[in-house]
Order: C-alpha cells, then structure tokens, then sequence
C-alpha cells in the first residue's frame, strides 16, 4: 500500500461506504423482514427502492453539478449519502424505509460519475485505467470484508446497525475527500444536452441494455441469497457472514480475471463468454443448490461472474461515448441498479406464489440470456473495433 497515491484513497472509501450499504442489506432481508413485519419479497423491495433511486439520481445531480468543481461536487454527495443512510437506521416502519432507501441510493450513480473522471485525471496519461480501477477498490473491499462483517453484526446485535456503520464510513469519506482530494478545474463550458449526445447512438443503448438485463440476473441469485442458503442449502443463519465473504473472494477473482482476459480477446467476446457462464452457473443453482458443497462452490462462482463483465462492459461504453465520460460512467451506474432492482423485483415473484427459494435464479437464467442475445448483436455491429455510428432518429 505504501506505492498508493494517497489523493485515490479518499474515493476508494466513498466506494466502500457505497458498496457496503448497496450490498450488506441482501444478506440481512430476513432479519429485516421479521423486525418490519413484512414479508421477505416485501423486504427486497427495499433493494428495488435503493436501486432506483440510483437510476433517478445519476443523470440528474450530474446535469446539475456539471460545472461545478468536482471536489465540491463529491463533498456534497457524500453529505446526501451520510445523512439519508444514518436516517436509514431510524424509520421505524416500511413505507418509511421505501422513502428513505430510495433518497439514499440518489447520490451514488453521480458519485462514481464524478469520481470517475478525477480519477482519471489524478492518473493522467497512460494510467487513467488503473486510476479508476484504485477507486473502485473500495467495492471490491466493501464485498470482500465488510458486507460480511457488517452482515454478522447485523444479525447478531440488530440490522439498524448496519445502517449506522455505513454513515460512519460516510463521515471518514467526507473527512478525508477534505483534506486529500486535490482540486480539479471545472469544465465551465459543459452544458446537459451535450453531455447527453452519446444517449442518440444505438452503440451507448445496446450497452445500456446488455447491463441493465444481463446483470439483472446474477441480482436474481444475490438479492435471496440468505434464504437460498439457510432454507434451501442448509447452511446456519449465523454462519452467512461467512458465506458472504466467499461471495466476495469469487468477486475479487473474478474482477481481475475478466480484466485479463478482456486484454487478451475483444471485450466484446469478453461480454459474450461470461453471459453464457452465468446462465450456466444459474441453472446450477436452481438445480443443485439442496447440496450444500456444492451450492458454496456456486456461491463463489456466481460472485466470480457477477463482477467478470465490469472491465468489458465499460470499455464498451467509453467506445460509445468517448466524449461524455461522466454522464456515460453515472449512466452505467443507472443501469447497474436497474439490474439490481429488476432481479430483486422479477427474482421475488416465483416467491409470491410460495416457490422455494432456488427459482429465482431461474428467472435469472432468463434475464441473462436476453443480455447474451443483446451482446451477440453489439458484437455483429461493432466487432473488430468497427464504430459505425448508428444515430436514432
């Protein structure tokens, strides 16, 4: 860690405030539900709730800051993120919840947006990629370490707490935003409708949708992994946490395998291959998820893949929109929360209608395919680095 520039570190932790609260609440769903006397389904819409709140907010708070200094921006998002997720361990009924989740998924899209480009910036040239890859750390750490230990911690003492921490790491990321991010100018000659040019290409859409679906569904499995495992596997309800972190480990390897292999074949192939190995690894878990090895195995597979499409899917985009980064990054963003928040909602329908907990994942297998489809397309489109610019009319 000594080599690491420490202007990245203050983003690395506003990912891991993010990661942990977009991701912690999955593991906790039943433990939710029983204090909120409502319905697992039910408490997933709390994820669904999160999830669009992203989706509204990205676009929208990026149009509004674009011409404000970046540092400034961050600092007032993180301030959004603290107070709504320390609100979060408040409300003292559902509709409440629904509320508040919702106001504080707003500002993460625009975050990441934002610290996208100081990143790259902070990089300069030639390290632009693995300045932005430092930032997102704070996501991989967020599922490697702290979505298990705040999951525990959650179920053992009470999930309200869960909520309190990730206003804590709120308030460390506005500390040190603060005293380390460096000041970067701000492009005063930015304007909303150029920023949003890349949304009349059919390239950006086809991105757009390959996310927003293909994602959609691993969220299927994730959204109802706690239930999946403790009353389809058998595992024990206090040992999730350690479930989670092999769902974690699967998510660091797979981050860097799918950024390897995107080196070595088009990341449009990239795309292609590991959308098939999610919908295999899901008709897996529908099918031999009442073995509990191997349902860990899958466990660890399916955090793999859920994070193996992340490098080529956002190369693909900054094909798409070369000159609109920030409103490209906060748009995939949008799009990864759509995912989130239809797996969540389609996943929990076979569940309405008493379906055990294995056949959300088979609604996954659906979703994912239809991303697959959509990735076979781009690739006939735009392979070999072939750009034809398809404008919609």
């Amino acid at each position: 860690m000594a080599g690491i520039d420490r202007r990245i570190l203050p983003l690395a932790i506003g990912g891991l405030g993010i990661g942990t609260t977009e991701f912690t609440i999955m593991g906790l769903l039943p433990d939710v539900a029983k204090s909120l006397a409502i319905s697992i389904p039910e408490a997933g819409h709390l994820i669904s709730s999160y999830a669009f709140g992203v989706v509204i907010g990205a676009p929208i708070l990026i149009g509004y800051s674009v011409k404000l200094p970046p540092k400034k921006v961050l600092l007032s998002l993180m301030v959004l993120f603290t107070i709504f997720n320390g609100l979060s361990a408040l409300m003292p009924d559902y509709r409440s919840m629904l509320a508040v989740r919702f106001l504080s998924g707003l500002p993460h899209g625009a975050f990441f947006g934002v610290g996208t480009v100081v990143a790259s910036r902070m990089g300069g040239k030639g390290k632009e990629a693995f300045y932005i890859s430092l930032m997102f750390t704070g996501l991989t750490v967020a599922n490697l370490a702290m979505v298990p230990l705040v999951t525990y911690i959650g179920h053992v003492f009470h999930w309200r707490y869960y909520f309190a921490i990730v206003a804590l790491i709120g308030i460390f990321a506005l500390l040190f935003i603060k005293l380390w991010l460096p000041e970067t100018e701000s492009n005063k000659e930015a304007h909303f409708r150029d920023e949003i040019k890349f949304l009349k290409t059919k390239q950006a859409w086809l991105v757009l949708m390959i996310t927003a679906i293909g994602f959609g569904g691993l969220f299927t499995w994730f959204s109802y992994i706690t239930p999946l495992m403790t009353l389809v596997s058998g595992i024990k309800s206090d040992q999730m946490a350690y479930v989670m972190i092999l769902a974690g480990a699967g998510m660091v390897v797979g981050n860097l395998v799918g950024g390897y292999i995107s080196d070595k074949m088009s990341p449009e192939k990239t795309c292609i291959l590991f959308l098939s190995l999610m919908m295999i690894a899901l008709v897996s878990v529908f099918l031999l998820s009442e073995h509990r090895v191997i349902s860990l195995v899958l466990t660890f597979i399916c955090g793999a893949l859920s994070m193996s499409v992340s490098a080529p899917i956002n190369i693909m985009m900054m094909k798409a929109a070369p000159k609109s980064e920030m409103m490209a990054a906060a748009f995939m963003q949008a799009a990864f929360n759509i995912a989130n928040a239809m797996g969540a909602f389609l996943g929990g329908i076979p569940l309405e209608y008493d379906f055990p907990y294995n056949y959300p994942s088979l609604v996954g297998v659906g979703m994912t395919g239809i991303g697959l489809m959509i990735s076979i397309r781009y690739l006939f489109l735009y392979r070999n680095g072939k750009t034809k610019e398809l404008i919609l009319k």
